[in-house]
């Protein structure tokens, strides 16, 4: 009775708690909010100074007694009380954009967690999403929220063949029968080229690059096979440290360039992608072959890319519409239909 009472006042709502991103979706309105998974609060006191965008703006940039941090790595909650932070003012966000504003918004709650998580790291996000103000939590794997939001008929007695390149990890898993059939959770994924493109750059040219820079980087010239269509291979100036005189330098760097940084990375991800093809019984494998490969998650907006693992693996690839959303819209779908909620959740409850 009390739920009901409380369900009158809340949006229920869909959260893909990524590594690098945080999309919000409330019930009826659509994605609302699209906020990098940054918390900034003072060392001592813990006291929160900023979240999301204006958090990242400060990262590499704070004075001794501030830190700028991600409290999720590989997609797992790293820094438990930042997390609930982060997740209270988006929840309260949510609230006082839409009018009425209860004095404790109790909201039910579909939170997308790697498929490789522990039960210990289930719980966490769930008593986070709860500590954070919702009525009820439930989690579900995000290669099957992914799935979903990309609108896979996934209760079909057909192989779905899906791949979700995070920031954190990558997801891959084969869907039958509203079920996985087999799955794998990587943690290969966006954060690691970012790392190989400072590497890449520290090695080559001598020149420090921070995480901010690498993933602009990443963003303007990542690809995995060389531009095509009579399309000219791009260029842009980074700047950062010179590693033998200590002064600031600038470096012209090429699309080869960045691809070349990237592919041990990539090469990963499709090596894993063609290891868990092979584990695939028959049947599925011959739906697979078919209806091919879906690619969603921010590292399938790399250019080339569906190109690159279709060639590889021999089998039709194809990118998600607007692949970053694909698993909160799968949450916001859940939760419009609890019969759904019911077969694919692994964990819920009320406070």
């Amino acid at each position: 009775m009390l739920n009901n009472f409380f369900g009158l006042f809340s949006h229920d709502i869909g959260i893909d708690l990524g590594t690098t991103h945080t999309f919000v979706l409330v019930l009826g309105k659509g994605i609302v909010i699209r906020e990098p998974s940054f918390v900034a609060r003072h060392k001592k006191t813990k006291k929160i100074l900023a979240i999301g965008t204006e958090a990242k703006k400060m990262m590499g940039k704070t004075p001794e007694n501030i830190e700028a941090l991600r409290p999720l790595r590989h997609g797992v909650i790293a820094d438990f009380d930042a997390t609930e932070a982060m997740l209270h003012h988006y929840i309260r966000e949510v609230h006082q954009s839409g009018g009425m504003i209860p004095k404790v918004p109790r909201p039910r709650v579909v939170v997308g967690v790697p498929s490789g998580v522990t039960e210990v790291e289930r719980r966490a996000v769930q008593d986070a999403a709860l500590n954070a103000g919702a009525r009820q939590a439930f989690l579900i794997e995000e290669p099957m929220a992914a799935a979903i939001g990309v609108g896979l008929p996934i209760n079909n007695p057909t192989g779905l063949f899906i791949c979700d390149i995070g920031g954190g990890t990558t997801e891959m898993a084969i869907i039958s029968l509203g079920g996985i059939v087999l799955n794998r959770s990587l943690r290969i994924a966006g954060d690691e080229m970012d790392e190989a493109v400072i590497n890449f750059i520290r090695l080559k040219h001598s020149l420090l690059i921070g995480l901010p820079t690498a993933e602009e980087v990443k963003i303007s010239l990542g690809s995995a096979s060389p531009p095509t269509g009579g399309k000219q291979e791009r260029q842009m100036v980074i700047r950062g440290r010179d590693l033998e005189k200590g002064l600031p330098r600038s470096l012209k760097v090429t699309m080869s360039e960045i691809r070349e940084a990237l592919a041990p990375v990539i090469n990963q991800i499709v090596g894993n992608l063609s290891e868990l093809l092979e584990e695939t019984p028959p049947e599925l494998t011959s739906d697979i072959v078919t209806r091919g490969l879906v690619l969603c998650g921010g590292g399938a907006l790399i250019e080339g890319l569906d190109k690159f693992i279709a060639d590889e693996l021999k089998l039709p690839v194809w990118v998600a519409d607007d692949p970053m959303t694909a698993v909160v819209r799968g949450c916001g779908k859940v939760l419009e239909d609890p019969s759904l909620l019911n077969k694919v959740k692994i964990a819920g409850g009320l406070k």
